[in-house]
């Protein structure tokens, strides 16, 4: 299968190019280390000291990390005659080593003097002449060359010009501002230069009369601006770099480089190319990207042996039909453009295996597109793709072939449907919407009822008006971008910013008001006086540590008093119905209705996908303006996190409970919290964002310098991970439409308008571009044979699919991609990867949904009516079945047996059990506490945990967290704690699916409510879950071990597998922001309430060399052993790469 979709790697192919020239600057101790067998390599502590005749011998020698100030002469007296390499990197050199020392190095032919403090060279670099006879490489990368204060300054020493037979000359990340011919001109022989991050303000002329040089990488000087036109006197060179170096032209001179294999030119201003540029008939690799064309240069269509072409984020609009002249071209990348659709000849490009679209507006690919099956990195994301639909093209071009392939054989269908999802609180209104929406006639009854209630209630007519504000619907309703939200406030002026500092929706409530609040989810409704105070942003954190996502509450709520006239009975959990909305053109809704309890947390993201029109209700009747963030703000972050970009229509129920201007003051104060939420949650993240960019503009050695400085010891290729997703959060803002609708359901003029304006937004095809998509004629028919049976059945096997795909025109080899669509659509289940389950198709989600349901009940009277229905039981079975949902709703514990009588209506045999059960823990919901790995229970009952229900606390769990055991005393070994922080909003639901996740990964657990303790072989793990406590506080997510700090390497080994478990787990949230951090072992021991935190970054990245400890910014006088910050081994992925 094609991978697909590495959105850190989106940003283009420079960041892959640029990787090689910081792996060029390490090659002299590659090749050190990869030497012959008699080298000494003494990094960190003191190795053992060779024999004499041993050090005769030595032909490399690497001193890297020593702290030296100066290299011993006694040592080199004694290796030097043999040796011919010696690295000296990372370490604190200010000078060269003086002649005495280096007379004796005569052989040597690679120096590695980088990441040291030199400014210049001893006497003017008359030392260099010793070693001027053999030397082939010197590296001089990450100094001070050039810096005030040097020998001279800004210049390159002229000292270098004794080493004539140099080949190989780094001198990249200096402070470089000019390069003299006396310096350069005597080095003929020099085939590699690097001096890319200096800061040269124009293209040294010296360098033109190097003709032997054939690599040179000038990237990274900003001010460098123009290349002369006697650059072509360069005529061996075949790899140039020229990223970010602010060229906005190229001259004639560079065209006529004919050896010049590779070429970087990302990160400039250029529009255009040289017309002589089809000339350099041997270039393979050319990076364009993020430049300034609007056209695709012609030029490059001239180069035949073109392998590799970069052309992404420009503003290109159309790609060219002669790009199938490029033959034998194996990686295009062209996302972040404008290109509408891709020309037929791009499946001529069979030599492809890397091809990145994404971040376009392309809703077709041409025929034949399958053909492409070399391509293994496949990239298509965010384009309005209809044909073949997103679902399909996200599989991979194997999907898309057998799309194809399908509409070739069949005729193609178009059916208008789209996905609509009612959410909001409990009491929100939202069954009663849904059937007023579905059923005019009905609703109009419903009203009716309604009318007769509130006036059997002695409701007082005068008080409380039936019409109420009404914007009109004439135009169809826009979504409004991120900036115009910030900015779109036309009736309520913008709030002056509070003296006081901000706060969380939680911090001014007592844990019980907040439940009593969050009981809206749960049928009850607090009544307190309206305050319109406006929300307050918080205010930003420097290096990283920001407050974001939490809004104030002006004061506490008053207690909760019962509403006169309540909605009608609710609905049972999830519910889900089709709903043809306009008979004429075939518009089709599936509707799913969201239960608003707490209690269906862990199943509820699952109905939460793209491409679907989301409709959040809010009972004005009840909406105070303290209330915003638990009835609305708390939706719109879960949402934005679970479905980026989603289309959201705000409707104000109960209208009818309210005064006319009581539903305008409440529908303009939902409108303007929304706006202040957007502003505070999009300034935050440019905040962050512009924190990345100063970070990438420093030196690599300057995040290492200190533990205090942001973003220590971060790569560049993390730092470029951690931008892309700031770029992605910043670019995917939910799309709200604007204004809020009130609607009363009683009103048939009303909910015909709310259906009119679902209808036009439905149908505006820049917002949904996949109601529009075309499907296969065969795969269309599948779906509605699958639909027949579904009231007698709860799944098919897999041959009863096939055969319904006999009866739709399917053989069994073109089955699996028509399923595999039905699942990424959401119109029925089929794992095809998990070994059990792929012999199954789920195709009846509305018994399906009821089976998740009973297992999100939380009352004891309707579990024990399920168990006791249609059964005679005794009441000594009677008592145990009570026990056991005692049992339940307590530890979240049932037996097999209980769990099968709950689901009797559903299931009728043990081997139908055992596939539910299997489906269950597949959804995180449940996992078998008692079953062996790899063998039967042997008839003993099986037992399964809902960790979703566990309620008691674990206080051991939460003394071993914080470095103490059971008696209170500190403990000996190291502690090891990986945190996940989440500023925002913590998916609900989150810590009971990674609860079940990890169950595969550990033995001997124990959970408790927010923590799980448990054994990995025979090292103790504990994963902790964090709710926010106090003011600007996120919540977190934890995994931690310990041992001894010799053996700290089995900790790592623990808690690794939890990690990348969490990891895979979080990628189902692509619009959630959050941060990793390793805690520091030094703090958890000392007890400290704030531990310092070092950036999780690190947990992807190898061990720095020659770094054996490192301070903690929290007390300077400790120091962490840096293995209790890196692993062993990098992990996979970075953790914040999304």
């Amino acid at each position: 299968m094609a991978q697909t979709e590495r959105p850190e790697e989106a940003g283009g192919g420079g960041g892959l190019w640029r990787e090689e020239s910081a792996l060029r600057a390490r090659k002299l101790q590659q090749e050190q280390e990869e030497a012959a067998p008699e080298e000494v390599v003494a990094a960190g502590k003191c190795s053992p000291r060779p024999s004499e005749e041993a050090a005769s011998r030595l032909a490399s020698l690497a001193l890297v990390g020593r702290g030296l100030e100066e290299l011993p002469e006694g040592l080199c007296a004694a290796v030097g005659s043999g040796l011919s390499a010696l690295s000296l990197r990372r370490n604190r050199l200010s000078q060269l080593p003086p002649p005495s020392t280096l007379r004796h190095l005569s052989r040597l032919s690679e120096l590695d003097l980088s990441h040291n403090r030199l400014r210049g060279l001893r006497d003017e670099g008359r030392a260099l002449a010793l070693l001027g006879g053999q030397l082939r490489k010197l590296s001089l990368s990450h100094n001070q060359l050039g810096a005030e204060g040097g020998e001279e300054e800004g210049a390159l020493p002229a000292g270098l010009a004794h080493l004539r037979r140099l080949e190989e000359l780094d001198l990249s990340f200096n402070r470089l501002r000019r390069l003299p011919d006396q310096a350069l001109a005597p080095l003929q022989r020099l085939r590699v230069l690097d001096v890319d991050h200096n800061q040269l303000g124009a293209f040294p002329p010296a360098l033109l009369a190097l003709a032997a040089l054939e690599e040179l990488d000038c990237s990274g000087n900003r001010l460098l601006r123009a290349l002369p036109e006697g650059i072509s006197a360069l005529t061996r060179l075949k790899v140039l770099w020229l990223s970010g170096t602010g060229l906005e032209a190229l001259p004639e001179g560079l065209c006529r480089l004919s050896a010049l294999e590779s070429l970087m030119l990302d990160g400039n201003r250029l529009a255009a190319l040289p017309a002589g540029f089809g000339g350099l008939q041997r270039l393979k690799m050319l990076n364009l990207s993020s430049n300034v064309l609007s056209d695709f240069p012609a030029a490059v269509l001239a180069l035949p042996g073109l392998e590799e072409l970069y052309l992404s984020r420009n503003q290109l609009s159309l790609l060219p039909s002669g790009v199938s002249q490029l033959r034998q071209l194996r990686t295009l990348w062209l996302d972040n453009n404008r290109l509408r659709f891709l020309p037929d000849a791009v499946v001529q490009l069979r030599q492809l295996e890397e091809l990145v679209l994404q971040g376009n507006q392309i809703a077709i690919l041409p025929e034949g597109f399958g053909q492409l099956s070399r391509v293994s990195l496949w990239k298509i994301k965010d384009n309005p793709l209809i044909q073949p639909p997103y679902e399909v093209c996200m599989k991979g071009i194997p999907y898309i072939a057998a799309y194809q392939k399908e509409l070739a054989h069949s005729r193609p269908a178009l059916k208008p449907r789209l996905k609509l999802v009612l959410m909001g609180l409990k009491n929100a209104g939202k069954t009663l919407l849904r059937k007023c929406l579905m059923e005019e006639e009905e609703g109009e009854e419903l009203g009716q009822h309604r009318a007769c209630a509130l006036s059997a209630a002695g409701r007082d007519a005068s008080g409380k008006g039936r019409g109420c504000f009404m914007p009109s619907l004439r135009d169809p309703p826009q979504p409004l971008p991120p900036k115009a939200q910030l900015n779109h406030h036309p009736i309520v002026e913008q709030p002056e910013p509070s003296p006081l500092p901000s706060l969380s929706p939680k911090c001014l409530l007592s844990a019980e008001q907040w439940d009593v609040l969050s009981g809206q989810r749960q049928g009850g409704g607090p009544a307190a006086e309206q305050q319109d105070d406006a929300p307050r942003c918080p205010s930003p954190k420097m290096n990283g540590d920001m407050c974001l996502g939490r809004y104030p509450l002006p004061q506490p709520l008053a207690p909760p008093v019962p509403h006169a006239a309540g909605p009608p009975k609710g609905s049972k959990g999830i519910e889900v119905a089709d709903w043809t909305a306009d008979a004429k053109r075939g518009l089709t809704f599936i509707v799913y209705e969201l239960a608003g309890d707490p209690s269906y947390d862990v199943i509820q993201p699952f109905f939460l996908s793209p491409g679907a029109l989301y409709v959040l209700a809010v009972n004005l009747s009840t909406y105070m303006p303290q209330c915003f963030y638990p009835s609305v703000g708390h939706f719109l972050h879960w949402l934005g996190a679970k479905v980026p970009h989603a289309v959201v229509c705000m409707v104000g129920t109960h209208a009818d409970l309210c005064a006319e201007r009581e539903v305008e003051e409440k529908c303009l104060d939902i409108h303007r919290q929304i706006a202040w939420q957007e502003k505070c949650d999009y300034e935050g993240l440019q905040v962050l964002a512009q924190q990345v960019d100063e970070a990438l503009g420093q030196d690599f050695d300057f995040r290492c310098s200190s533990p205090h400085v942001a973003f220590y010891g971060v790569s560049d290729k993390n730092l470029r991970r951690k931008k892309a997703q700031f770029q992605y959060l910043l670019n995917h803002r939910p799309q709200i439409l604007s204004p809020v609708l009130p609607v009363s359901c009683w009103d048939c003029c009303q909910v015909r308008r709310l259906r009119e304006k679902l209808l036009s937004v439905a149908e505006h095809r820049d917002i949904f571009p996949n109601l529009h998509r075309v499907l296969p004629r065969s795969w269309q028919v599948l779906e509605e044979l699958h639909f027949q049976p579904r009231a007698q059945q709860l799944w098919l096997t897999w041959w009863d699919s096939a055969r319904l795909g006999l009866q739709a025109g399917l053989t069994e080899d073109r089955l699996q991609s028509a399923l595999s669509y039905l699942h990424e659509s959401g119109k029925l289940l089929y794992f095809e990867e998990h070994l059990t389950l792929r012999e199954y198709v789920f195709h009846n989600l509305p018994r399906l949904i009821d089976i998740l349901n009973v297992f999100c009940q939380r009352d004891a009277t309707v579990l024990l009516q399920k168990l006791l229905s249609n059964t005679h039981v005794d009441e000594l079975k009677a008592n145990q079945l009570h026990h056991y949902v005692e049992g339940f709703l307590l530890h979240g514990l049932l037996p097999a047996h209980v769990i099968r009588l709950l689901l009797k209506p559903h299931i009728q045999s043990r081997e139908d059990l055992q596939l539910i059960l299997e489906l269950l823990e597949k959804m995180g919901l449940c996992y078998c506490v008692n079953k062996p790995k790899s063998k039967p229970l042997n008839g003993a009952t099986a037992w399964y945990k809902f960790p979703c229900y566990v309620k008691n606390e674990m206080p051991h769990a939460e003394a071993w967290i914080n470095g103490t055991n059971l008696g209170g005393q500190s403990f000996v070994a190291e502690q090891l704690e990986i945190e996940y922080s989440f500023p925002f909003i913590f998916p609900p639901g989150l810590f009971a699916r990674y609860s079940v996740q990890i169950n595969s990964h550990v033995v001997q657990r124990s959970d408790g409510k927010y923590q799980i303790y448990a054994y990995r072989g025979k090292v103790p793990v504990v994963v902790s879950y964090r709710p926010a406590k106090g003011t600007q506080q996120p919540e977190t997510l934890s995994i931690a071990s310990h041992a001894s700090l010799p053996n700290i390497w089995t900790a790592w080994q623990a808690i690794t597998p939890l990690v990348e478990e969490l990891n895979v787990l979080l990628q189902e949230w692509p619009g959630l922001y959050y941060t990793v951090h390793v805690l520091c072992s030094k703090c958890l021991k000392r007890g400290s309430p704030r531990p310092h935190t070092f950036p999780g970054e690190l947990l992807s990245q190898p061990r720095p060399e020659g770094v054996t400890e490192i301070i903690c910014p929290r007390n300077g006088n400790e120091r962490v052993n840096v293995a209790l910050v890196y692993p062993p081994s990098p992990t996979v992925i970075s953790p914040c790469s999304k």
